[in-house]
């Protein structure tokens, strides 16, 4: 299999994702505005994002793709069936624990959702209680999105990526459509109707993947829940995966947390909207490369190809670097004429932008470590080691609270992602240390090579954008037509001049970039 073309595949679902998920922002953000009604939605939708995040993108896929490929490349097996036997056992127990905590979080929605805003700043009880019914409304896509990734994992062992990448445009088409069909005067109303709106989306997605496993001879049957020795492996190695998987989302809660009991109305919504933006080339390129880099590494592993798993790494590193360095540099010094040109009108004014953008720019200083955590922790899962990232990233949590605490204060909004992106930064360099320290991970003459030119290269790119973006600036609050045209201008800008510098530093060549998406034999 050829890295780059799948992480292309990947990628390219996961970016129109991404950008209709920034479609579906900049609507909220013209209906709803920055305010206490914004926050509470965003507080609420907070835990199921988080889920995803944890459990369908990383504790559930980091423990079950690599049993579920032992199972089916093992010689003495039944190939197909025998991971697809596994996996209706994993769905036999799966399934009552889901409607449990379904049943547990809807009765104790009150204190969740305490738990994770602070009970607001300044708030009545009313509003708390309306913030307690968005909660409710979006409670049940939990469980439905954790049965789509055990469809997902599954496809993705399969090799069939894209099935599993499309599945969250349709949590913002359903969004979206709730936005221009049921938006109202009244916030509140508009806002409700987007938490009713999320848990129909994981339904449709539920569908979706359920229909893609039918379609590709894949069909699981209901069992009673029996705790084998498989499953109760399966869920010893899920939990820590959770925390070592999410520790940027657990980090992120934290942030929540703490700007919406200590600061002004408005704060969770600038985060929201600034880690969004971060997310784009995160989904892009982070949760394309996790996606595609853990059955990768396992299948070769299990073949016991230890040099190749090495290559593969280090192919995923570089890609990495070579598509977040410049991102990085983009959302750093360029998140006004950004943030203003997607968000900036209707009930988001300037102000909004101007602190919106300043969130980007802190979260964005940690985008590379938010990369590198995905393209380095598949080395371990791999090998079915959970506890190791699990233990870093409880590290970098305390590193985020702490971080948290002493900033938020002087730095207000900025100070929750700033310490979100410090917080990453030490998980990613503790990860990195243990795999070369293991003889796991060893960075290549081409890597090195490479590295230092692809940051030069978005160096070069950074001033060119700075000294463009000012002359932009008048036109990012035109019409939608001189929005997009003023954000093409600065994308393609940036395009270019990175794309020539790093050819002209040596960087990569264009050899390389047919190397990277030419179709090659599965090894």
């Amino acid at each position: 299999m050829n890295l780059g073309k799948a992480l292309g595949t990947v990628g390219g679902w996961t970016l129109a994702s991404r950008v209709l998920g920034l479609l579906r922002d900049s609507l909220f953000a013209r209906y709803v505005g920055a305010s206490f009604v914004s926050d509470a939605f965003l507080v609420a939708f907070r835990l199921p994002n988080m889920f995803r995040a944890l459990f369908a993108e990383g504790a559930f896929s980091a423990a079950f793709i690599p049993m579920f490929n032992q199972k089916v490349g093992d010689p003495e097996g039944q190939g197909l069936r025998s991971g697809l036997d596994f996996a209706e056992q994993a769905l036999a127990v799966l399934l009552p624990v889901l409607l449990a905590m379904t049943v547990l979080l809807e009765l104790f929605a009150w204190p969740v959702t305490y738990a994770l805003s602070g009970r607001f700043h300044g708030v009545s009880h009313e509003q708390f209680a309306y913030a307690v019914q968005l909660s409710r409304l979006t409670i049940p896509y939990l469980m439905l999105i954790s049965l789509v990734s055990l469809f997902g994992g599954i496809l993705n062992s399969l090799h069939k990526f894209w099935v599993n990448a499309a599945a969250p445009i349709l949590l913002n088409l359903t969004l979206i459509a709730a936005l221009l069909l049921f938006h109202h005067a009244d916030p509140m109303v508009t806002a409700r109707n987007q938490a009713i709106a999320v848990s129909v989306s994981g339904l449709l997605q539920l569908i979706w993947l359920a229909w893609a496993c039918k379609l590709n001879g894949v069909s699981l049957k209901l069992r009673r829940p029996r705790l084998n020795p498989e499953v109760k492996r399966l869920l010893a190695l899920i939990w820590p995966a959770a925390a070592g998987a999410g520790a940027v989302q657990i980090n992120l809660v934290v942030s929540t947390l703490l700007a919406a009991s200590l600061l002004d109305h408005g704060s969770v919504t600038y985060i929201y909207m600034a880690d969004r933006l971060n997310q784009l080339p995160l989904g892009l390129i982070g949760i394309g490369l996790g996606t595609v880099l853990l059955p990768t590494i396992s299948r070769q592993l299990g073949a016991g190809q230890e040099v190749a798993a090495m290559e593969t790494q280090n192919r995923g590193m570089e890609l990495a670097l070579l598509l977040t360095l410049p991102a990085t540099v983009a959302l750093v010094l360029c998140g006004e004429p950004i943030a203003a040109g997607l968000f900036g009108y209707g009930k988001f004014d300037a102000q909004d932008v101007h602190f919106t953008a300043q969130a980007l720019a802190a979260f964005s200083i940690g985008l590379p470590s938010y990369v590198l955590v995905k393209v380095l922790t598949p080395g371990f899962y791999a090998r079915q080691d959970t506890r190791t990232p699990v233990r870093y990233a409880t590290l970098s949590m305390v590193v985020n609270l702490v971080a948290n605490l002493l900033l938020i204060v002087p730095l207000r909004h900025m100070g929750p992602p700033l310490a979100t992106a410090l917080a990453s930064t030490v998980n990613v360099a503790m990860l990195y240390y243990t795999l070369v320290k293991r003889g796991d991970f060893a960075a290549d003459a081409r890597l090195k090579r490479r590295a230092w030119r692809l940051a030069l290269a978005a160096l070069a790119m950074g001033l060119t954008l700075w000294a463009l973006q000012d002359r932009l600036m008048p036109y990012v609050h035109g019409t939608w037509l001189m929005r997009g045209a003023a954000l093409a201008v600065l994308v393609t800008s940036g395009a270019l001049v990175y794309g020539l510098s790093a050819v002209l530093l040596g960087a990569f060549t264009r050899d390389d970039i047919k190397t990277f998406f030419r179709r090659k034999s599965a090894a």
